[in-house]
C-alpha cells in the first residue's frame, strides 16, 4: 500500500512540475522590486552607476546626486543643486562625473565623509541657446581615457534667447524640425585626456541613449521624429553623420543652405541605423543601450544590448551582427509588463550581476523610481538569436524545440516594410507586404530554425511573428515578436 502511494505521489508530482513549466513565466527567471526613495524627493533619474564599494550613485531631475547602499538600504546626498543632470559616471569611491545642461563636472569628496565639496569644470565648450530641449548626455567612457557626450538640438517649439554661450547661427535653423543654432548641437563629442573637447560624429536629433558594446563599439539611441521615419539604433564611428540634417552647419567644410540640398543628396551622406524599433509597436521613445556582459549572472543573453524604453513597460533586447561592414540585426522584448513600470531611462548593472533600472517621465510619457530586476537562474524559453542568410534568417532557440510545431511553416509569418527618410515628423510603414516562406528546416538538435524567404531585400524592416512554437517540453515562447533590420544581404 505504501508503494502505491509512494508511486501516486511521485506521478502527481511530475504532472504538476510538467504544468508548472508549461505555464512558465518571465518573473519565474527574473524578479522585480520597486527600491525604496527619500521622502521628498521627486524620484525622476537621470542618471545613475555604480561605484567600486557598491553603492549606486543616481542623479535626479531636481539636481540632487544621491548615494545609496543596497545592504543597509540607506540613502546620502552627496551633491546637490545640479542643472539637469542626465548623465553620469563613477570615476572611484569619491569622484564622479556629472553631466549637467551646461557644463560637464567633476564632483569630489575630499575629506571622505560621503559628500561632494568640490564641483569643479571639466568643459563647457560647446553652445547653449537657452532652449529648453538643448539636454546633454553622457559622459561614457570609451576605454582609452576619452569620454563620449551628447547635445540634443533645439526644439522648433521655442527660440533661443538674446543671451547665447558660443557663435550663433541662424541658418542651422531650417525652419521646419528640430534645430542647431549653436554648436555643436546634434552631435556627438568626445573630451580627450587633456580635456579637449572635439566634434565626433553629426546627425543626432536627440541622442538620449549611449552606451559601448562588444568590443568597444560606441551606441546611440535616437527618437521618431524630423528626418527619423521610427526611433533608431545607431552603431557610431568618429565622423560620420548619421542623418539629422541640422548639425551640419557646424561642418567645418560645410557651405550651404540647407533647405537647397536634396533629400537624395543628404540620404547619400548618411549612414543608417543598425537597427529600427517600429514606431508605436516596439517603441516610441529608446533611452540607454546596456552591454550584457558574458561575465554576468544575467540569463543566457550574454553579448548582446539591452535598450529600454519610456512609453511602454518594456526593456528591450537587441541581437546584433556585422554584415558587409555594415552593423544590422533584430530587436525584440526582453521583459514586457510582469511589474516593469513605464519610463525605463537609465540602467546599470549591480556587482551581484542585478540590473537597476531609473525611471523619468520629465514632461512626458515616463514615471518616477528605481526598480531592480534579479536573475533567478534557468532558461527562458525565447529566441536567443535571430541571423540574416543569402536567402532568409536563422533562428536559434534557448531549448529545444517541438520538432511537430516548429516544422509547421504557418506557425512563421513575415512582413516587410520601410520608413521614409525625409524632413516630416516620423513615417508610417511604407511598401508593407507579406513575404513568403519557401523552405523551413529544422537542426537535428531541434534549436535552430531556417527560414528560406520568397524574396530578401536591404533597407526593410523584417517583421517575424512566430505562434504556436513551443520547447520540446510544451514550454511557450515568451516573446513571439522579433523586427530585423536589414542593411545588407549576407553573401
Amino acid at each position: 500500500m505504501k508503494l502505491i502511494q509512494f508511486y501516486l505521489f511521485v506521478c502527481i508530482s511530475l504532472l504538476l512540475a510538467c504544468k508548472e513549466k508549461k505555464n512558465e513565466r518571465l518573473s519565474d527567471f527574473y524578479v522585480i522590486e520597486d527600491i525604496s526613495l527619500p521622502e521628498g524627493l521627486l524620484p525622476e533619474v537621470g542618471a545613475m552607476d555604480f561605484m567600486p564599494d557598491g553603492r549606486l550613485a543616481v542623479a535626479f531631475h531636481r539636481g540632487e546626486v544621491m548615494l545609496y547602499n543596497p545592504e543597509t538600504k540607506r540613502w546620502q546626498l552627496f551633491a546637490y543643486g545640479l542643472h539637469d543632470p542626465l548623465g553620469l559616471h563613477v570615476l572611484n569611491n569619491s569622484e564622479i562625473l556629472v553631466m549637467q545642461r551646461p557644463e560637464l563636472t567633476r564632483l569630489r569628496d575630499t575629506n571622505q565623509d560621503g559628500e561632494a565639496d568640490e564641483y569643479l569644470n571639466e568643459t563647457d565648450d560647446f553652445g547653449l541657446s537657452g532652449n529648453y530641449h538643448e539636454f546633454a548626455y553622457g559622459p561614457v567612457p570609451d576605454g582609452k581615457g576619452n569620454f563620449i557626450i551628447g547635445l540634443n538640438t533645439a526644439s522648433n517649439n521655442a527660440g533661443v534667447w538674446e543671451e547665447r554661450r558660443g557663435e550663433y547661427k541662424p541658418e542651422g535653423n531650417p525652419g521646419e524640425g528640430m534645430y542647431s543654432p549653436v554648436p555643436y548641437r546634434g552631435w556627438l563629442m568626445r573630451l580627450t585626456q587633456d580635456k579637449e573637447l572635439k566634434p565626433y560624429a553629426s546627425g543626432f536629433r536627440s541622442p538620449d541613449g549611449i552606451g559601448f558594446g562588444k568590443d568597444g563599439q560606441l551606441f546611440v539611441t535616437d527618437n521618431q521624429g524630423d528626418w527619423l521615419g521610427t526611433s533608431t539604433l545607431y552603431h557610431v564611428e568618429e565622423g560620420k553623420h548619421y542623418g539629422h540634417i541640422a548639425s551640419l552647419v557646424w561642418k567645418e567644410d560645410w557651405k550651404q543652405n540647407l533647405n537647397e540640398v536634396p533629400v537624395a543628396t543628404y540620404d547619400s551622406m548618411r549612414t543608417r541605423a543598425a537597427v529600427l524599433f517600429p514606431h508605436n509597436i516596439m517603441a516610441d521613445s529608446p533611452t540607454q543601450p546596456l552591454y550584457i556582459a558574458d561575465s554576468l549572472n544575467f540569463g543566457p543573453f550574454g553579448g548582446q544590448l539591452l535598450v529600454g524604453e519610456m512609453d511602454f513597460p518594456r526593456i528591450m533586447r537587441v541581437m546584433l551582427e556585422e554584415v558587409d561592414g555594415q552593423m544590422q540585426g533584430a530587436c525584440v522584448s526582453f521583459i514586457d509588463s510582469t511589474g516593469l513600470t513605464v519610463g525605463n531611462h537609465r540602467m546599470a548593472f549591480g556587482p551581484d550581476g542585478s540590473l537597476w533600472v531609473g525611471k523619468t517621465a520629465y514632461a512626458w510619457v515616463g514615471d518616477q523610481g528605481i526598480q531592480r530586476i534579479r536573475f533567478q537562474g534557468g532558461t527562458p524559453m525565447d529566441v536567443l538569436k535571430m541571423q540574416a542568410m543569402p536567402h532568409g534568417f536563422r533562428l536559434e532557440f534557448t531549448r529545444p524545440l517541438s520538432l511537430e510545431a516548429a516544422s509547421k511553416v504557418e506557425n512563421y509569418q513575415f512582413q516587410r516594410y520601410k520608413y521614409a527618410y525625409h524632413k516630416d515628423y516620423g513615417s508610417p510603414q511604407l511598401d508593407k507586404q507579406k513575404v513568403a516562406i519557401k523552405k523551413l528546416e529544422v537542426s537535428e538538435d531541434r534549436k535552430q530554425v531556417i527560414l528560406e524567404l520568397e524574396e530578401m531585400l536591404p533597407a526593410y524592416v523584417y517583421d517575424l511573428s512566430i505562434q504556436n512554437v513551443s520547447s520540446e517540453k510544451g514550454v511557450r515562447l515568451k516573446n513571439n515578436r522579433l523586427f530585423y533590420t536589414l542593411n545588407r544581404l549576407p553573401r
